[in-house]
């Protein structure tokens, strides 16, 4: 799955180094491309940055970042790229509002890449780390095959409150990504689908055509 993530921000990289990273958490927040800090609250003390441009005193404590942005820092690094800016969203954000601002950022972030960050459901198997539901399979399934086709319909059809009971993070992402694209023919290509650990994963590459 790390590979395949590599090889996805790698593939937006080699089109636009400035990106907007959109994810989801407990308390929403916006995020500008100087910030950094440090996956040492999850275990490992590894510093990102959100900018390449980055000249403030190394020895300047980190901030305490929320997870889809130490995430988008480090894919960032690894991808080389210039620099991006985060938007976490309320996971429970309504369907109406993820579309909304998808529209916004269609609008004024043109050039931007967008990376999208968000799980699937944790309910995979009876070790997953929200529980075992059998509803988890059919879930992830439907989101892998929408954002492996383009299917927008298919992310908007996804139910707020199932997610939530699921604890897909990656709705509300999904659903701005499907209001970005609209009715704008793109290009979606699949590279990773699986769900180790317990919790859905998908990588995916949208290219508009």
């Amino acid at each position: 799955m790390r590979d395949a993530c590599l090889a996805a921000v790698r593939a937006v990289a080699s089109e636009c180094g400035k990106w907007i990273a959109v994810g989801a958490g407990r308390t929403p927040t916006e995020i500008g491309a100087g910030a950094r800090g440090s996956f040492r609250g999850y275990g490992v003390d590894v510093p990102v940055t959100l900018s390449g441009d980055d000249v403030r005193d190394p020895r300047e404590e980190s901030v305490a970042l929320p997870l889809p942005a130490l995430v988008a820092g480090w894919l960032r690094e690894r991808a080389d790229a210039a620099s991006v800016r985060v938007r976490v969203l309320d996971q429970a954000l309504p369907r109406a509002a993820c579309v909304g601002l998808g529209h916004r950022l269609g609008e004024d972030e043109d050039g931007v890449g967008l990376l999208i960050l968000g799980d699937g459901s944790n309910r995979h198997g009876p070790r997953a780390p929200g529980g075992e539901d059998e509803r988890a399979t059919g879930f992830d399934a439907a989101v892998s095959a929408a954002l492996g086709s383009g299917d927008v319909d298919g992310l908007l059809a996804l139910d707020v409150t199932l997610a939530g009971e699921l604890g897909a993070s990656g709705r509300a992402p999904w659903q701005v990504l499907a209001g970005l694209v609209g009715s704008a023919r793109w290009r979606a290509e699949l590279v990773y689908s699986g769900s180790p650990l317990g919790v859905g994963y998908h990588v995916a590459v949208w290219e508009r055509q």
